[in-house]
């Protein structure tokens, strides 16, 4: 499908959130997915995971995760010192306006006139964690985590105290989450508490290891892996046409 794009700027309890909306260029309903981001916000690789979702038959809307920290269209550089800015403004920001930024999107996309009332989030590292967050909402039917950072110590937001683990029984939809078994961030036994969290919860999700490093997905810098990032999100889209469509 061809796609169109546009930025909205979505109004939340912490002002002005800009907002990178991509859609299939055909008429017709479709389901919405809220797509977070790395700690780099919208970035090229992030821009083009967004598009070649839409191209699949979906709406998919891209929030500014640091809309209260940084000025509207910044995109946070792939560098030590891009690594430290984005490090540093996870937990500069409450995680109760992590959760408001997150409904306030999956409102827009509910109230869209091309949306068919079914709601998923996917994210990336930081953005795979509050994909995990969002799944919290009753309204979200499927949610994708790319290597979500932090879930395990329990460390997002201010205060680094974010509870996350502890609130896996709201989910209601279906999780898959995806991780690299080569990823420092989150090293095995985070990943078996993880695991075990959302046994003992009975959340419906599925999981799956890789042989990959941390942002396998990412198609900048060394540490891309195409075939792990083709296969993964066909896992991916997968679990999204069964849930949304």
């Amino acid at each position: 499908m061809t796609i169109t794009e546009e930025v909205v700027s979505l109004q939340t309890l912490t002002g002005d959130m800009r907002t990178l909306v991509l859609k299939p260029e055909a008429e017709g309903t479709y389901p919405g997915i809220v797509l977070f981001s790395e700690i780099f916000q919208i970035t090229g690789p992030i821009r083009r995971t967004a598009a070649w979702l839409a191209g699949q038959g979906y709406v998919v809307a891209t929030p500014e995760i640091y809309h209260e920290l940084e000025s509207p269209g910044v995109v946070i550089p792939y560098d030590q010192a891009g690594a430290e800015k984005g490090n540093a403004h996870k937990v500069a920001k409450e995680i109760s306006s992590y959760d408001s930024d997150a409904r306030a999107v999956l409102d827009y996309l509910a109230a869209r006139g091309d949306a068919n009332g079914k709601l998923g989030a996917m994210g990336i590292c930081i953005g795979g964690h509050l994909a995990f967050r969002a799944a919290m909402n009753p309204d979200v039917s499927a949610a994708v985590c790319f290597y979500a950072t932090d879930i395990h110590k329990g460390s997002l937001g201010k205060g680094m105290n974010d509870g996350s683990l502890a609130r896996a029984g709201e989910i209601r939809g279906e999780l898959l989450h995806i991780w690299g078994r080569q990823d420092p961030h989150v090293p095995l036994e985070g990943r078996n508490l993880i695991h075990g969290k959302l046994e003992e919860a009975g959340v419906n999700f599925q999981w799956l290891e890789v042989n990959g490093q941390h942002a396998f997905l990412r198609d900048e810098g060394p540490r891309y892996d195409s075939e792990l990032a083709r296969m993964c999100l066909g896992f991916a889209l997968d679990i999204f046409h069964r849930k949304l469509r």
